[in-house]
């Protein structure tokens, strides 16, 4: 499996490539670089650099690419864990559709669930200027001759699925790219990008907000939440500690549509969260009741993927519920 991650290594080979690349999981800070790698097996990984990783995606017998960025205290081998449910989930409903890439950065290791929580949100914003650094240098590659635009371009269509902190690092990931990189506004890069049990304040996709920028990137912007979620819950309550009372995206989905951008959607979950992912609710994405069998949420993300149309039936639908024995 290709990965990417902004966790330093035990040891950095820079400017040589590390061939036994060992994440040092005693440092949850971020590295300044990226280091784009490829898993063989549990604890074996290698690092190949940018171009190889591109080459390699460009490539693949795949038509799109779904860019997976993990939530909060997740070490390598469970985000690992997560991406080999996804690339199976995709590969049992279309064989060689969906390329699931995890884009990896440091959680802390540490027990004390509050201390992580809050070093995790560090983790993430500083991660977000690594990873807009990825941003930009896939804009240059794709643009140079290394791509052949002209006679071989890449036409596979790249997606973002990221799941409770992740939005904190989507976020503050494209704030960075837009703010360094690309001040005359961003390109539109993802079709579709999912935001799952977003643990970011339920305000940030208003027009005027830094999350406005993921529906600029962004044909289609889905958000499925579900006011049950008990991860979420916690962190409101830890929130609390900087003044941030507001509800989270993905326990009430945005507080007002009508202040979001046209391509924003949202999709209650309530129904299913608790009964994929007992008792907390929070990793309702990935299978159904039974493990390797596509819950219905994870069929909803799919079928947005093939289509590049959240509601297919119905072009002016923003809201919906998944519930067994309702269509979406």
């Amino acid at each position: 499996m290709l990965f990417i991650t902004s966790r330093m290594p035990t040891v950095n080979t820079e400017p040589e490539f590390n061939k036994h690349f060992v994440f040092d999981l005693k440092n949850n800070s971020s590295s300044r670089s990226f280091f784009c790698c490829r898993r063989h097996k549990k604890g074996e990984y290698e690092e190949i650099g940018s171009s190889a990783l591109l080459q390699a995606m460009k490539a693949a017998n795949y038509q799109q690419v779904l860019v997976y960025i993990h939530g909060f205290a997740n070490l390598p081998e469970d985000v690992f864990a997560g991406a080999e449910e996804l690339q199976k989930l995709c590969d049992k409903q279309k064989p060689n559709e969906v390329l699931v890439l995890p884009l990896i950065w440091p959680c802390d290791a540490d027990l004390g669930i509050i201390k992580s929580y809050w070093d995790d949100q560090k983790s993430a914003d500083q991660s977000a200027f690594t990873f807009a650094r990825i941003m930009q240098r896939f804009m240059e590659w794709r643009n140079s001759p290394d791509c052949n635009p002209e006679n071989d371009p890449c036409l596979k269509r790249i997606n973002v699925l990221a799941h409770s902190m992740g939005n904190r690092v989507l976020r503050q990931t494209l704030t960075n790219w837009h703010h360094y990189d690309q001040p005359h506004g961003l390109p539109l890069l993802f079709r579709n990008t999912f935001l799952v049990a977003a643990d970011i304040v339920n305000e940030s996709l208003h027009k005027g907000e830094e999350g406005e920028l993921i529906s600029h990137a962004s044909r289609n912007v889905v958000v499925y939440y579900a006011s049950d979620d008990l991860a979420l819950r916690a962190s409101k309550i830890s929130n609390l500690k900087n003044a941030e009372a507001s509800r989270r995206l993905g326990h009430s989905g945005p507080e007002d549509m009508e202040k979001t951008p046209r391509n924003v959607y949202a999709i209650d979950c309530d129904d299913v969260n608790t009964l994929y992912d007992p008792p907390k609710g929070h990793s309702y994405f990935r299978s159904g009741i039974r493990k390797g069998q596509p819950g219905l949420v994870f069929a909803h993300i799919f079928q947005t993927m093939l289509s590049g149309r959240v509601f297919p039936n119905d072009e002016f639908r923003k809201s919906s519920i998944i519930g067994l024995g309702k269509r979406v």
